[in-house]
Formats: structure tokens, sequence, C-alpha cells
């Protein structure tokens, strides 16, 4: 498995060096271990920089929390309304230009494109103007590229219009001087990136968690998806299918346990450790080596008696709501694994003498399983305990891939409703165990019908406030939560952003 690192791609302060310069005699070189003038030497240097892209994949994790959060899949929860301030914010459609965890990840996503930018700068020459070629080397910035491509997709996705920079690394000469890019170019620079990670990708990468060719053509069909180019992507996301590289396991609650990480439903997952050598040492919580969000979701004040217990207690935020768990018909075998009923389970496993001192606001009895803590999963070391949970996301699954392609072929040009209907059936027999429950719909009933399945297939994954924005039904499904038209189908600009950088803020904040 790749491990991520955390690095800096450019170590050396320009402007601090410049304003030193007639007060000392030294070189950048005496004082800091690494520079501009001695890094990117070796196909080594290029390497490891390149491994430090993907580190601030772990950073967002949260991200997939308020992707549910801020639907009608989930609360926030917690101890109280108080608790973690920030996702009750988003919860209720409240939050402001100051949101602590939306400036978070404004900031790791613009982290992993300066990363990339710093590497794609230097492709042809390194810093000192040597040319360092290795074998590898472009399927290398294929994934740099793919890594620049979501760190996009996930801010324009959140913010809409967003600084759009990928000739250079950003340092603190490009203060005042950022302006918003349209999403449509946005969206075409993540198509060129992703486009050029296609061509140089491998199909199977040495190292489990690596960007794939697969993982790239998906990512480009999501891409497609947000922006109504059906054609195109029922066009890229039949290259995935017709690999045959990927398939559905018949239980779904094994996709989610540990043993079924980067399995043959994998197309990409965020990769994350609780090492003790990697322990989380960060003021923010979220920006580590091990999944943060694991902990937020566990049960609350959750106790037992028996050792065998395997699960570990938690924070209680992101709740399934009960209209989530009422939307899955009998038989539904996802419906266990993304509800998690803890008062039956508890019912149902006398000997572990489970006990809970408080429930959790807005306490709605069910959990989400799919993230749910596990005993021994986190690393008790270095002052990391219960924030570091080793559980990877499963970020792009084949099912997501397969009700993709259900969609576009639904909603193209030359619409195949015979294609869509086998895609989402494939994801229907899975659920039900059968295929009695097979849909036969066509036009728009079919498509509604899909639209519904990702909700069901892809709950607490993070996906549903963006497929409902993208689709255009976020005001009628979350009006009467609080969701304001024109204003809530994206975020905020963070206000540090607005004062550094003059930026204009999104419509209504």
């Amino acid at each position: 498995m790749i491990k991520y690192l955390k690095i800096t791609g450019a170590i050396a302060m320009l402007a601090l060096m410049a304003s030193c310069k007639k007060y000392l005699d030294k070189t950048a070189a005496d004082n800091y271990q690494i520079t501009d003038k001695n890094y990117l030497l070796t196909e080594s240097d290029y390497r490891t920089q390149q491994v430090s892209v993907y580190t601030p994949l772990q950073w967002l994790n949260l991200l997939v929390p308020i992707g549910d959060i801020a639907s009608d899949n989930s609360v926030t929860g917690g101890e109280s309304a108080s608790d973690v301030l920030d996702l009750q914010q988003i919860d209720k459609y409240t939050q402001t230009p100051v949101n602590g965890i939306l400036s978070n990840l404004w900031q790791y996503a613009y982290e992993g494109v300066n990363r990339a930018n710093y590497l794609t700068q230097y492709y042809a020459t390194n810093p000192a103007g040597q040319s360092i070629g290795f074998v590898g080397k472009d399927a290398m910035y294929g994934e740099v590229y793919f890594l620049r491509a979501y760190y996009y997709f996930t801010l324009t996705k959140m913010f809409g219009d967003v600084p759009l920079v990928t000739d250079k690394r950003l340092d603190i000469s490009a203060t005042g001087t950022l302006k918003r890019t349209s999403k449509a170019n946005v969206y075409l620079a993540i198509e060129n990136d992703l486009k050029a990670a296609i061509g140089v990708l491998p199909i199977v990468q040495s190292q489990t968690g690596r960007a794939t060719k697969f993982a790239a053509l998906a990512l480009l069909g999501k891409v497609y998806l947000y922006q109504k180019k059906y054609d195109s992507a029922a066009a890229v996301l039949q290259n995935v299918i017709s690999s045959n590289s990927f398939s559905l396991i018949s239980d779904f609650n094994a996709i989610f346990e540990k043993s079924g990480e980067n399995g043959v439903e994998s197309v990409f997952e965020i990769q994350y450790s609780s090492d003790g050598a990697n322990s989380y040492t960060s003021a923010d919580p979220a920006q580590g080596p091990g999944n943060y969000a694991v902990q937020l979701c566990g049960v609350r004040e959750l106790a037992a008696k028996s050792t065998s217990m395997p699960y570990a207690s938690g924070y209680s935020i992101n709740l399934p709501t009960q209209n989530l768990a009422s939307a899955y018909a009998a038989g539904d075998q996802r419906k266990a694994v993304t509800c998690f009923d803890v008062a039956a389970y508890t019912a149902a496993n006398p000997a572990y003498g489970i006990s809970f001192l408080t429930a959790p606001y807005e306490n709605t009895g069910l959990y989400n399983k799919k993230y749910l803590p596990h005993a021994g999963q986190t690393n008790t070391s270095g002052g990391a305990f219960q924030l570091n949970y080793k559980n990877n996301y499963r970020t792009i699954r084949y099912a997501d891939v397969l009700l993709m392609a259900a969609e576009a072929n639904n909603q193209k040009s030359s619409p195949d409703d015979v294609a869509a209907q086998t895609y989402l059936n494939l994801v229907r027999r899975r659920a039900f165990g059968d295929n009695e429950h097979d849909i036969s719909l066509t036009g728009n009933n079919l498509y509604t019908t899909i639209l519904n399945e990702r909700k069901l297939e892809l709950a607490m994954e993070g996906e549903r406030f963006f497929d409902l924005v993208r689709t255009g039904q976020a005001a009628a499904t979350l009006g009467s939560l609080g969701f304001v038209t024109g204003k809530n189908e994206l975020f905020p600009i963070p206000n540090i952003e607005i004062s550094l950088s003059g930026l204009t803020q999104n419509p209504g904040y």
C-alpha cells in the first residue's frame, strides 16, 4: 500500500530570505535542510515529492460527512447543539465565511494543488535548470495530474468559481493577485488533467492506493456528469465497465470491513494509516494520516463488559435519519449497513453487555456502520488515540460507476434505456440478492429511479448533497430543512481568502 508522506515541496521562504539578505551572509542551504537549489536533483526526489501530493487527500476526510449532513440523509448530532458548531451550521444552512471546517477544506485542497503544481512546474527541467529523466516519469506525472484534477473538482463542486493556477506553485507573491475562474474553465482544466492522466497511467499499479487509468476514467465520467455532458460520460464510463477489471461482491457489508479495502469493487480509495510512526500531531484533528471522521461517526459513550465487542465508542456525529432508513425496501441488505440500529444490535447481542451513558443530541437511534469505528483500528501511542482510524474512504466504487453509466445512458442525446436498466439492475440485484426487484422503467421515470438508487447505494459516503445540487433537486428536497435557493448550492468562500486576495463572495453570504 502506498503510504502518503507529509513533506513540503517548497521549503525555501524566498520572500523572507530576500528581506534578510543584507543582514546575513549565509545561504539558504546553511539555514534549511532542503531548498529549491538542492531539491529535485534525482529520481528519488521526484518520486518522494510525488507521494507528498497524495497526502492532502487524507486531510479532506470531513468532506464525506458534509456531503450527507448538508442533505436529507443525516443530522450532525454530537453532544449538544454547539458540538462541532461548524458542522451544525452546515446542517442548518447557517454557515458563514468564517466556518473553520470549510476554510480548512479550501486550504487543504489548495495545498494539494500547490504540491502538484510544484512538480508540473519542473517537469522539463528542475529548479537548477537540469533535465532529470527516468523510466516511468510520464506515468508518475499521470498520478500528479489525476490528483490535481481531484483537488480542483473538490473545490469547484463546493465553492463554484475558484482561482485556477496550473503553471506554477503559489507563494507569497500571489497575495492579492488571485482571481476566481469560472466553473466552466475550471472544469476544462480538470478534464485536460484527467485526459493527460488517462494517456499515461497504467491499468494496474505496483502499489495499492495509487491512481490508475480506470480511476482517472471514472473521475472524468463523474466530471462530465456534473456538467451534464451525458454523451461523453457514457462513453468514458463504458471503458471502465468493458474492462472487466471490477465486479460487485455479494456481501454489501464486506465492502466496508478492513478486509474489504482495495478489493474488486474499488476503483479508487483514499488510504489511511494508524501507524505509530505517523501519529497525528496537527492542531486540526483532520490533518493527519488517520481517518478522523471515523471517530466522529462512532456510537456515543459506548461501553461494553466484553472485550470481544467489535465496535468502539465515538462522538455520535453524522447520524443517519429515520427518513433515510425508511427509504429502503424490505429485503435490501444496504439498510442495516447504512443505518445501524444500535438498540437492535444491543438487544441481539446481550453477551457484550453494551451500555450507553448518554444519548446524543438529535438522537435518531441510527449510526453509519459503513465507517463505524472498530476496536483495535486506531493507534493509542503518540497522543493519537481515537484520531487516527485506518479506515480507507471508498472514494470511487464500481457501483458508483454503474449508476453513473446508467444515468448517462438514460440522459444522453440518443438514450439507451436498455443499457441504463442493465447497469441499474446490477446494483439492485446485489442489494436484494435476486432479480425480482429489477427495474423496467424508461425515460424520466427511469431517471428518477436511478437518482433514488444513488441515494440508497451511496448514502453516508458523501455524495448525496452534491447529487441533489447537480441534478437540480436540492430546493425541492431540502427546502423544508432550511435550504435557500440561489445561496446554499455553494458554500461560502472562506473569509480569510476574501481578505488576503480580494476574492468575490458567493451569493447570499
